[in-house]
């Protein structure tokens, strides 16, 4: 498989359409597959709350667009923020297992690919930072 910009478009114009304002392209050809590796299109205005992860770490590569991870504490306060752009030459981050994490994508047409441990699970109560 190619991953092209005829690929992102596909996904993109999908997110698009999407409720949610995302939308996965998974390589993994199942949930419970020991490695998850996907392209993840996401739109301005996709929320995605404050989480965590405890059984894996998980790595962003942005391939198009302009997308914050920000890093925050148990009491939700940011501690750390990154802004991924292409453009300025930061194009990925590593996310430790147990960090509480959030992004806000930044600009249309945004696409990473995202790699973390499998299975699948999908995030608890207790794994959102309200």
């Amino acid at each position: 498989m190619i991953i092209d910009t005829e690929l992102l478009d596909s996904i993109t114009s999908r997110a698009q359409d999407s409720e949610r304002l995302r939308m996965n392209y998974n390589f993994h050809d199942r949930l419970d597959a020991p490695s998850q590796r996907l392209l993840n299109a996401l739109e301005p205005g996709t929320l995605m709350p404050v989480h965590r992860h405890r059984h894996t770490s998980e790595t962003y590569i942005l391939l198009r667009g302009r997308m914050r991870v920000t890093f925050y504490d148990d009491q939700r306060q940011p501690i750390e923020e990154h802004l991924l752009d292409t453009r300025s030459g930061v194009y990925g981050i590593q996310i430790d297992k147990n960090c509480w994490h959030g992004l806000e994508v930044l600009e249309h047409g945004t696409v990473i690919f995202e790699a973390k441990d499998g299975p699948y699970t999908p995030l608890q109560e207790d794994d959102i930072l309200s």
